[in-house]
């Protein structure tokens, strides 16, 4: 595991009302969040990197307003033509 440190202001630390520890757990959830977002991280590699189990994440994406499952048109066809 590859550890990375960097600081954050006490004025930020301040404005979102959270204690140091409190604020990294959010970080590393925020951070897989966006990578599952932007597809650069798999659900289950986000799971890791927030440090959650992976139906926990799943469900947390719709506090962050991200979409579980992500479908083309194309491919919502072909699901529902399978059906």
């Amino acid at each position: 595991m590859s550890l990375v440190e960097f600081e954050i202001p006490d004025e930020a630390r301040l404005a979102l009302k959270m204690p140091a520890d409190m604020l990294g757990k959010e970080l590393r959830m925020l951070a897989a969040v966006k990578l599952y977002e932007l597809g650069r991280l798999s659900s289950g590699a986000a799971a890791g990197l927030a440090d959650v189990p992976r139906v926990v994440f799943l469900s947390r994406l719709a506090d962050y307003g991200v979409d579980t499952f992500r479908l083309t048109e194309d491919e919502l066809k072909q699901e529902t033509s399978l059906v």
